[in-house]
């Protein structure tokens, strides 16, 4: 662990200040435990030595989780204020605070500000400033955390990579992820999200990418975007933010071609296509998919490496080529990248694989959030899956407003041909459910917490069973559910 910022350091890059210290507090303190200064350290700003040292090791916005060393920030939000939370911070070992209400506070510990969410991203821009490393954005409407994963995996056997461990890609995901960035990275990941036009330019502005990707371009918040086309112009600004010959990744078969290159065109970037058409600067050739995961030759430019995943999905086949050309793009080598993805594993709600009830039952938990697009995708990879029985359990989709009948009932002929009983909870997914043929349906629910116990005793031994859905349609309830089964029927 090395210091991420100093008290110095804070102070120019906030334009805060810290409370007047007490004499008591003014005898220089100690480094954390396990924390040493990082090699050219003693080229450090000099410290106020008026005033108690501050040596910040990690940035936190959350007290359940904050660490002694850490800078915590108190954001204020429209439900929550961080400030409320101060003093717990201190007593769990926060080496200072971010705040902009002082009243009744004397905590020489606290660094004011005018407002927290803008030295938040105050120091997002100086740690973006004094990063001498690569940086590359993600965005797109499925697959942005996995292929941020996937980003880290691989590039971390080529130097030392940063990235956040969550999905931390909104106003303020993105700052906060830079705010941790240590000044030693080779590499960082900044995955940048939106649910709304003009969000996705002052976030990629921010990260300074020299790399973008796109990963997919889907129907994800139709009902707020309005169009595919509206959602292509929205995810393009990524490459907007890219420096004069930057390179941009995007899928070759994406809506929105002809955007992506007059926003390039006029970036003065390098537009990289990346697919199975054999024509695109990075392509896969003899893809090989199975239940166990799949196998594929990365042609990247005039190069060629060979790639094995242990994660089953032509969609995570296509995350992982953008990953390489990534790297390509960086001047990395691809080979060693390509090795290091066998590695990978998909994320909590992301696909992980599992047993339950004993191991009679195998449970593929995409239970964090779905698009029609990623349901199509896994509903494929279920299909994979050796079982007596593939049982799809299926929640609402998000943000699609006036669309939001057509898109999930369209959803029902893929469903059908994937699963041998769906289950279907909320009010959205009644369309999806109802446009079933009478054999496949299982049960639908308004909730998931009410059908969560009709899918459990629905299960028999040697079943697949796939759950997914929007955040909101709460999924986790079904899988916390599944997993306190203990035992299931008979085949």
């Amino acid at each position: 662990m090395s210091v991420l910022w100093t008290r110095a350091e804070l102070e120019a890059a906030t334009g805060g200040h810290f409370l007047s210290a007490s004499p008591a507090a003014l005898a220089p303190a100690a480094l954390p435990t396990g924390v040493s200064m990082i090699a050219g350290s003693e080229n450090l700003p000099d410290q106020d030595q008026a005033a108690p040292e501050i040596i910040v090791t990690g940035i936190s916005i959350d007290t359940r989780t904050i660490a002694p060393g850490d800078l915590f920030i108190a954001l204020k939000g429209d439900n929550s204020d961080g400030h409320a939370h101060i003093g717990m911070a201190l007593e769990k070992g926060a080496a200072a605070v971010l705040v902009h209400n002082t009243t009744g506070l004397t905590d020489p510990r606290l660094l004011v500000v005018d407002d927290t969410l803008a030295g938040l991203q105050a120091l997002a821009h100086a740690a973006r400033a004094r990063f001498k490393g690569k940086l590359v954005a993600v965005t797109g409407s499925v697959g942005k955390t996995t292929t941020k994963d996937m980003l880290r995996v691989a590039l971390s056997a080529l130097g030392p990579t940063h990235a956040a461990e969550a999905s931390y890609n909104n106003h303020w995901g993105v700052p906060l992820t830079l705010a941790r960035l240590p000044r030693e990275a080779a590499f960082c990941i900044s995955e940048i999200g939106m649910n709304h036009p003009g969000e996705i330019l002052p976030l990629a502005r921010m990260a300074q990418p020299d790399v973008a990707v796109i990963t997919t371009i889907a129907s994800a918040h139709l009902g707020h975007m309005g169009s595919l086309d509206a959602i292509a112009q929205e995810k393009a600004d990524i490459i907007a933010a890219l420096p004069a010959h930057g390179i941009a990744i995007v899928p070759d078969d994406a809506h929105g071609q002809a955007i992506f290159q007059n926003v390039a065109q006029k970036a003065d970037a390098t537009l990289w296509l990346s697919g199975e058409n054999p024509n695109s600067f990075a392509h896969l050739d003899g893809l090989v998919a199975s239940n166990g995961g799949s196998s594929f030759i990365a042609h990247l430019g005039d190069k060629a490496v060979p790639v094995r995943l242990e994660a089953p999905g032509t969609h995570l086949a296509r995350n992982a080529l953008s990953t390489l050309a990534v790297c390509a793009a960086f001047g990395a080598d691809i080979a060693r990248a390509a090795q290091a993805l066998a590695a990978f594993r998909p994320g909590k709600g992301r696909g992980a694989l599992a047993t339950i009830a004993g191991g009679d039952v195998t449970l593929l938990d995409e239970s964090y959030n779905a698009s029609a697009a990623s349901i199509r995708a896994t509903l494929a990879v279920l299909h994979l899956l050796p079982a007596n029985r593939h049982i799809a359990v299926l929640g609402d989709i998000r943000e699609l407003g006036d669309f939001s009948t057509a898109e999930h009932a369209a959803l029902a002929t893929p469903a059908a041909n994937s699963a041998d009983l769906v289950f279907c909870c909320g009010p959205h997914m009644k369309s999806l459910f109802d446009a079933l043929p009478r054999a496949k349906q299982g049960a639908w629910a308004e909730t998931s917490a009410t059908l969560a116990p009709l899918v459990c005793a629905a299960l028999r031994k040697g079943d697949a069973v796939l759950v997914k859905g929007s955040l909101g349609s709460r999924m986790r309830d079904v899988i916390t559910a599944l997993n306190t089964l203990h035992t299931v029927g008979a085949a």
